[in-house]
């Protein structure tokens, strides 16, 4: 397609009639709304692991490690335990030979222990960036793949929030839980295995306090849950009123509405607070009373050894190596609650994610579908009938033919259904009954590519993508030479002004061409169209912004363009449309009236009342 349809980023009730054309027009719902439920986070989970693809032969690596240090760690309070002993054996002498091999296997434990952890970091770190690498990717792509209805009723700055903010916490998550919750788990069996051999008795002391450890993190990630849920909703509804804001800061400041703008972005920044600091202080809680659930379990060991000591059950080494292993058992299950908080986070990101890939797509090719290959451009519409909502019908029993080459006008009130019948042409929806047909075929046994391959769309707000404007010509046709880049500008009567700017066709454009006209955009747009040489050309409002010397330098463009296609003109000027060979009047979505314009003009109807609304006057002068 030679023009990408623009969608407005203020938010705005959707009128009865739909919603513009499908990315033609329209804006978003309302911000904010119910918060989902969580979903089943081990579904999510599954998922998540799916995306790991070929890092999983590394995760297994990095999970034999893992298996590696922990059994080093373990070896470390038993370590201190024989050099205790070894400095206070039964006969009242140091084994130095013992203390000293003691001494330099705990030293190379701990060196090696610091080397495993720092390889399971940095090999992790890249595993996770992949990852999230591969699920952004399969976001982004999906996001090309959805249906404009999707994009009519959703902010996009809630839409950039998942793609951006959503994603990272999933990265946070990977990267840190994973190996946490493997050397965590892993810890608490080692450290349990040694506890028993040392001590079955101490074992149990410090086995009083595990109950109320499981206890606790469930009670309190049954309340963080939902809040990180709502935490991240309200971030995205945050990002959407601040990219709809910046997007709009032109009409924000020419009314006024700066102070009423920063009140409305306290009150949603001041809720996402609220919800934020419910959500940490609440997780917060779960650290604190851990660390007093440890010192408990400490307390009980103690005595418990002290007893055992003084009954010659153990030695003091022991004791300082199941202290050591108790620290190893206990510390984990921190770590896990803890991760198992950060877990709860990244799992919310990830459902927003899966919320967005789970979306229908555009209707797949039928079977049997064909490419459209040199369309002639004749158009046939046999009783449509259309809603954007089943309940809420916009077009009704609509049936008109326009042969190839032929020009269509469409005139007709705000939401009477003229912009709806363009996006049923382009299939940017489908319709509900009755069928369209281009050159004798039903448009859905086309494949979709090759059909909108052959329409070119000029809108009233064009839109230019950052770069130079020699890419921006070329948009609809990345193959093009420089030589038919500029036989294009040329046709469009871009040529000129392309030629007085600084570096020419080279000239870097700012967003959506900030730095050139309004008019100067209709051309540049133009001449993307002509460039890619569509069968069936699109004007929708494309000269209702400019002024009259502008317009009538772009009606020469259009005309040029119009030549030998099949063109739809959507339109409220209607002087701009009284050569196009057939003018439809559409009226709550029925065609009322069609003819050319003195056909119409003659008949004094609807056509005619418009007409004069407009220029009667200047008939009238024209008369005297």
């Amino acid at each position: 397609m030679s023009q990408a349809p623009n969608n407005p980023s203020a938010a705005s009730a959707r009128p009865a009639a739909g919603p513009g054309i499908g990315g033609f027009g329209g804006g978003h719902p309302g911000r904010g709304g119910p918060v989902a439920k969580p979903k089943d986070w081990k579904t999510t989970l599954r998922r998540l692991w799916s995306y790991f693809g070929k890092e999983k032969a590394l995760l297994a690596f990095i999970f034999a490690m893992v298996l590696a240090d922990s059994a080093i760690t373990l070896a470390g309070p038993y370590l201190i335990g024989v050099a205790i002993d070894s400095m206070s054996p039964e006969g009242g002498y140091v084994d130095f030979t013992r203390l000293e091999i003691a001494l330099i296997a705990l030293v190379s434990a701990y060196a090696t222990d610091g080397a495993l952890t720092f390889a399971q970091g940095w090999l992790m770190a890249g595993v996770s960036q992949r990852m999230v690498m591969s699920l952004r990717r399969a976001l982004f792509a999906k996001i090309q793949k959805l249906p404009l209805r999707f994009f009519d009723t959703r902010s996009h700055g809630e839409l950039m929030s998942r793609l951006s903010n959503d994603i990272d916490n999933v990265s946070t998550t990977v990267a840190q839980a994973v190996v946490q919750a493997m050397t965590g788990s892993i810890s608490i069996l080692g450290a349990l295995a040694m506890m028993l051999y040392l001590s079955p008795l101490l074992t149990l002391a410090s086995l009083i306090t595990v109950p109320a450890v499981f206890l606790l993190t469930k009670t309190i990630a049954r309340k963080t849950g939902p809040l990180f849920k709502e935490q991240q909703v309200r971030l995205g509804v945050l990002n959407g009123h601040v990219e709809e804001t910046i997007s709009g800061i032109h009409i924000v400041k020419a009314f006024n509405r700066e102070q009423e703008v920063i009140r409305e972005f306290d009150a949603i920044n001041e809720e996402l607070c609220r919800v934020g600091i419910q959500a940490q202080i609440r997780s917060g809680f779960l650290m604190p009373i851990m660390n007093v659930i440890g010192n408990l379990g400490f307390a009980a060991i103690a005595i418990t050894g002290a007893w055992l000591a003084v009954e010659s059950l153990i030695t003091v080494g022991v004791i300082a190596s199941f202290l050591s292993y108790s620290r190893q058992f206990v510390r984990p299950l921190n770590d896990l609650a803890n991760t198992f908080n950060l877990l709860q986070s990244g799992i919310a990101g990830a459902e927003r994610v899966f919320e967005v890939l789970d979306e229908e797509e555009e209707p797949a090719d039928r079977p049997e579908a064909v490419p459209l290959d040199r369309p002639d451009g004749h158009v046939r519409f046999e009783r449509v009938d259309f809603g954007y909502r089943p309940d809420v019908p916009i077009l009704r029993d609509i049936s008109f033919e326009a042969p190839a080459g032929s020009s269509t006008a469409l005139v007709g009130p705000t939401g009477a259904g003229k912009t709806t019948i363009v996006n049923l042409l382009t299939r940017f929806y489908d319709v509900t009954g009755g069928s369209i047909r281009i050159d004798g075929r039903d448009i859905r046994d086309y494949t979709l590519d090759s059909l909108r391959r052959c329409f070119g769309i000029v809108l009233q707000d064009t839109y230019l993508f950052s770069g130079t404007i020699k890419e921006n010509i070329g948009y609809g046709k990345p193959d093009a030479t420089d030589g038919e880049i500029r036989e294009a500008a040329s046709m469009a009567g871009a040529e000129a002004f392309i030629r007085r700017l600084p570096n020419g066709y080279d000239t870097v454009l700012s967003e959506n061409g900030g730095n050139l006209s309004q008019g100067q955009r209709q051309l540049l747009a133009i001449a993307r169209v002509f460039l890619a040489k569509p069968s069936i050309l699109i004007l929708d409002e494309a000269t209702s912004s400019i002024d009259t010397r502008t317009e009538l330098q772009i009606q020469e463009a259009l005309l040029q363009a119009m030549k030998g296609r099949t063109s739809f003109i959507i339109a409220h000027r209607l002087n701009t449309i009284r050569e196009a060979d057939r003018i439809m009047v559409i009226d709550q979505g029925q065609i009322v009236e069609q003819g050319s314009h003195d056909e119409l003009m003659a008949r004094q109807g609807v056509y005619y009342g418009m007409f004069m609304n407009q220029f009667g006057h200047l008939e009238s002068a024209a008369g005297h």
